[in-house]
């Protein structure tokens, strides 16, 4: 059988303040840099867009995990909580 489907989103951006939530300075200017069908590939994704701004202190990118927006009665079993 087949691993379910964990749909996880990559977004990314310039924030207004490293204080408090996150919060972007321009949301119009938002990186949605991909969906992933689980956390690892999601990752991947993170960890080289994050890797490729670590120059700017105010920029960050975020793994959402749209399984759990989309379903949120699943477990969420094999998946990594960060």
């Amino acid at each position: 059988m087949a691993d379910k489907q964990l749909l996880h989103l990559v977004i990314g951006g310039e924030l207004k303040s490293l204080q408090g939530a996150p919060e972007f300075k321009d949301p119009s200017k938002v990186d949605l840099v991909g969906a992933y069908s689980g956390y690892e590939p999601a990752l991947l994704a993170w960890r080289a867009k994050a890797q490729a701004t670590v120059d700017n202190a105010l920029m960050r990118y975020f793994i959402i995990h749209a399984h759990r927006l989309l379903d949120p009665e699943l477990d969420g079993e094999g998946d990594h909580k960060h």
